[in-house]
């Protein structure tokens, strides 16, 4: 039914919960900002950096939040890769839209470097025709941006694509699109959650997805 498919990186091709929290509890340690549990942390994987830490700390200070961002990246570059891991299915997944003839591609609010060198290290970056990083659009999810940047990459029309995340802004940056999702619950966001926005289907794994 589908030509394209385009997916979120963090909770749904991969668990990188443990280096986000890492790098998070690093700058708000470091600051010395305490009361903040891992939790709260994890229900921020999706948003921007900034926008996480603004949602974390309850501040809209720009250049604080920025100064936050920076720390983070710092640490990000030293311990992300080494603590993400692909979901155990997402390779045969992959494997399985690339024999079919799909193309395949990632929409992120992850820096594209990053991403990048996980596939890297699971030797599989050939299994992704596109990837679009925070650093390759104006506006983060729920913009349509990067959905639509995919679009004009491929030269489909929204009805040859469908977006697969794992939280309500990835449904929701689906239907700003105008894109067929499905939800993927391995993340913070539950079926109820989704059940909010449009959806061909809610999954609780990648082994769902047909192609």
């Amino acid at each position: 039914m589908y030509n394209i498919y385009l997916f979120d990186f963090d909770y749904t091709l991969a668990d990188s919960e443990r280096g986000i929290v890492m790098c998070f509890r690093h700058v708000l340690d470091t600051h010395s900002i305490e009361d903040i549990t891992d939790e709260a942390i994890k229900r921020t994987i999706g948003l921007t950096l900034k926008d996480g830490f603004k949602v974390l700390v309850q501040s809209n200070d720009e250049d604080l939040l920025n100064q936050y961002e920076k720390e983070y990246i710092v640490k990000a570059d030293e311990v992300m890769t080494a603590h993400t891991t692909l979901y155990k299915e997402t390779i045969p997944m992959l494997r399985r839209l690339k024999e079919a003839g799909h193309k395949v591609g990632i929409i992120s609010t992850k820096y594209r470097y990053r991403i990048e060198d996980t596939l890297k290290v699971y030797e599989v970056s050939h299994l992704v025709d596109l990837i679009i990083g925070r650093e390759d659009v104006q506006e983060a999810k729920p913009s349509p941006e990067g959905i639509l940047k995919a679009a004009e990459y491929f030269q489909a029309n929204s009805s040859e694509i469908l977006y697969v995340g794992d939280s309500y802004i990835d449904a929701q940056a689906g239907q700003n699109a105008g894109v067929a999702f499905a939800g993927v619950t391995t993340g913070t966001t539950t079926k109820e959650d989704f059940k909010a926005y449009p959806h061909i289907k809610i999954m609780e794994s990648l082994d769902e997805v047909e192609g």
